[in-house]
């Protein structure tokens, strides 16, 4: 038996379907794994969520949170480990909240992976018996982030970076993360050391103060270019000079500093301004022999040697011939359509950020790409319009944000019914429920879930889908 120091905020009661109370101790048998690496158990034919916990485990939980239908659950001691069980390696994996699963070894996360997507479909989409394939996973599932955005707070006169801990806006203060490129947790080390030094000021949510709000840290792993972005609440950033000929001297590395400025008091990191502070505007990352060049807001996938696995399965979904028209909606800086264009006629891009389309012509251009072309707005908007000038479409992939497809886009598949579907999602719920929607008129041939974000519950799917 171990005790486990798991810590949850305790919260007021609320208006509640069940007989949990708050302070309650009992012993649960978790069942499962939930979409947030939760352990997933019953009581009394309740459900309880408990961070930490695994499948197969009894433990003795103590009651912190009520909601409407479920309970929440802090670990007061594990009588039965699960298979798995492992010593996280971080020291403040608890707190942090970046990671969800590192308390499990990594091959049962992978397998915790494969059960989340099927678990998904059949409870949002009745899709029973569909063939589901092994999650891909690394060889080395550590230091595999390309990009860091973390916040800035000064406490006690010490300038600190980290993450907000789980249901908290408590700044959890790190020095390093193993999940992080190596050059990626330097950038922000020195930075933080160096505004330090200066005594630039930092911003103060609380006053609406100060000066600088985030650091954002990109690295390519191909060519080790490095970006520096310094997200300010003003314009002015005091010391700048110093700031940048400091930047050189202790990271001669660096091909890029930015300033980006959001004077917004909101969670949102980005504002709508940047301006070059010195070096280049963009850094270049270079995916087999096709190259991207990335502005500090353009999307691009945070696992480099993940990401090729990904898009090989895309194109392996897509059986391109050669003679197909491509479209491909949320398209960003054109990764997935420069990964299929050279096995395709034609491939057109959307998105509704700029600089992406920006960055994704210039990144067809610099691949010697004469079939692709991209265009700024919503799919749901653009594709109609296409179709109706006597555009076909032989295949699209889609690959949207954490809350799915947009109902008007799920509308204009239905309108449009493309031959071939490629969907590539980032949430097994949102799929799930997706995919109720287009099985009306689609066939679901495969999914492939891959791990792009080892240590958390995250996981990618690429699902094929052939019109009826």
């Amino acid at each position: 038996m171990k005790n486990y120091k798991g810590k949850q905020e305790n919260r007021t009661k609320q208006e509640t379907n069940t007989t949990f109370s708050l302070g309650q101790k009992i012993e649960v048998e978790i069942k499962k794994i939930g979409i947030n690496g939760e352990g997933v158990g019953y009581y009394n034919k309740q459900v309880i969520f408990i961070p930490g916990g695994l499948p197969e485990e009894k433990i003795v939980v103590e009651v912190v949170k009520i909601g409407k239908n479920h309970a929440e659950g802090k670990i007061i001691q594990i009588k039965e480990e699960g298979k798995g069980r492992i010593e996280p390696l971080c020291p403040v994996y608890e707190q942090c909240g970046g990671c969800s699963l590192q308390h499990l070894d990594y091959q049962q996360q992978l397998n915790a992976k494969y059960l989340l997507v099927k678990e998904a479909v059949e409870k949002y989409a009745n899709l029973k018996n569909m063939e589901i394939r092994k999650t891909i996973g690394m060889d080395n599932p550590w230091d595999y982030r390309n990009k860091a955005q973390l916040p800035v707070k000064e406490i006690k006169g010490k300038v600190l970076t980290g993450l907000y801990e789980v249901g908290s806006h408590k700044l959890v203060e790190m020095d390093t993360c193993i999940i992080q490129h190596p050059k990626v947790n330097e950038t922000i080390q020195i930075a933080k050391e160096i505004i330090q030094e200066l005594k630039i000021p930092i911003y103060n949510e609380r006053t609406n103060k100060g000066v600088i709000k985030h650091l954002v840290a990109r690295v390519g792993f191909e060519t080790e270019e490095t970006q520096l972005t310094i997200i300010t609440y003003t314009e002015s950033l005091p010391k700048v000079k110093e700031l940048v000929l400091e930047l050189r001297h202790r990271l001669p590395y660096f091909k890029s500093i930015m300033q980006n400025i959001n004077p917004m008091k909101t969670s949102i990191v980005f504002g709508n301004k940047t301006k070059l502070l010195w070096g280049e505007e963009k850094i270049v990352e270079r995916l087999e022999n096709i190259e991207f060049t990335l502005s500090p807001r353009a999307f691009f996938q945070l696992n480099p040697e993940q990401t090729v696995k990904l898009y090989n399965e895309v194109k392996k979904a897509a059986a391109l011939t050669g003679k197909e028209v491509i479209v491909d909606a949320y398209c960003g800086v054109g990764t997935i359509g420069l990964w299929l264009a050279k096995n395709a006629k034609e491939v057109h891009g959307m998105d509704i950020i700029p600089e992406a389309i920006k960055d994704a012509t210039e990144n067809a251009k610099a691949g010697g790409f004469d079939n692709v072309k991209y265009t700024l707005g919503k799919a749901e908007e653009l594709l109609p319009q296409w179709v109706k000038q006597g555009f076909q479409v032989d295949a699209l992939i889609v690959d949207p944000p954490r809350t799915g497809l947009d109902q008007k886009l799920l509308d204009t598949i239905l309108e449009v019914k493309p031959k071939k579907l490629i969907y590539v999602s980032c949430n097994p719920s949102t799929l799930g429920k997706d995919l109720n929607i287009l099985k009306k008129d689609y066939k679901v041939e495969y999914m492939q879930p891959v791990d792009m974000f080892p240590q958390t519950s995250q996981v990618e799917t690429v699902v094929k889908l052939q019109k009826k």
